[in-house]
């Protein structure tokens, strides 16, 4: 699961966020509960111009685009889940990784979740991916795991990168390729910030050479083993969408990312939810356009 991914000081690192949404209503009538339900049944993207709303954990998107499920260089992974909606800039960047991708040699790249076509709470799987800014990579880019795959390619699952102890790569999955994908990715215009695995992290500080500045986007964070979690920054015209905090300077190859491996950083559930966050007002007049 994605968390919230917000905090950009280590002591400030929550524990675990709640995937349901409530939302007051304005309407002269009483509270009313919004489930993630409501919002993944809705079929299509409202119209009126592209704008991201609220947070990537609590927001929704209007006139969000559908990124197509092939293009030049990529293709989009579990097509049933119907999670392939994003921000405008959002599909824009990605299709534009697929061609650097195939310039590079890279093979197909496989893309994750980005959101329901309105955003807001997903009934599982991710805390954010709301607004219309996330999307989930697969790091994966040996084509050979796609010649066993069903018409939605629903049947197959992005490896982990780790080792089998969990300790650190596995050699056999992590090449020089994925590394191009991340630093690929990390300069596509209007990136804000890219989580991966602290291991990947590690391994991105000690070897990458050259032009690092493309390192300080690209966070540790919980699991994240498997696929890198893209998000953008909020797009101009979005007046309604709120930024996170900025990330910090420097490449991130500091104390920062010693804490990783001096901690149990597996997320411990509380016995008791959080409060759940509300959804801006804007997202309700979202949801219930016809």
């Amino acid at each position: 699961m994605d968390s919230k991914d917000k905090p950009t000081s280590i002591q400030s690192y929550p524990s675990a966020m709640v995937a349901s949404i409530c939302l007051g209503l304005s309407l002269g009538l009483t509270s009313v509960s919004i489930s993630a339900n409501e919002w993944s049944s809705v079929q299509g993207p409202s119209s009126g111009p592209p704008r991201s709303v609220g947070e990537t954990n609590s927001g929704c998107i209007g006139g969000a685009q559908a990124l197509p499920l092939e293009g030049k260089g990529y293709q989009v992974m579990h097509i049933e889940r119907d999670r392939y909606y994003g921000h405008p800039d959002l599909i824009r960047v990605l299709k534009l990784l697929g061609q650097k991708a195939e310039q590079h040699d890279l093979g197909i790249v496989q893309i994750g979740d980005l959101g329901q076509p309105r955003g807001g709470p997903l009934p599982f799987g991710h805390r954010s991916h709301q607004s219309g800014l996330d999307v989930d990579i697969w790091f994966n880019l040996n084509p050979r795991i796609l010649a066993g795959a069903n018409a939605t390619r629903s049947n197959i699952g992005a490896p982990s990168m780790l080792n089998d102890s969990k300790t650190g790569l596995d050699r056999d999955r992590w090449t020089s390729g994925q590394t191009k994908l991340l630093e690929l990715a990390a300069n596509l215009p209007g990136v804000d910030r890219i989580f991966v695995n602290p291991y990947i992290k590690k391994e991105l500080c000690d070897t990458v050479e050259g032009n690092r500045a493309w390192l300080r986007v690209v966070r540790p964070w919980y699991n994240h083993d498997d696929h890198l979690h893209m998000r953008l920054a909020c797009p101009i015209g979005s007046t309604s969408c709120r930024e996170q905090d900025p990330v910090p300077v420097g490449e991130g190859c500091d104390s920062s990312l010693d804490w990783w491996f001096r901690h149990d950083t597996t997320p411990t559930p509380k016995p008791h939810a959080a409060p759940k966050p509300q959804l801006p007002d804007e997202c309700l007049d979202i949801l219930a356009e016809p």
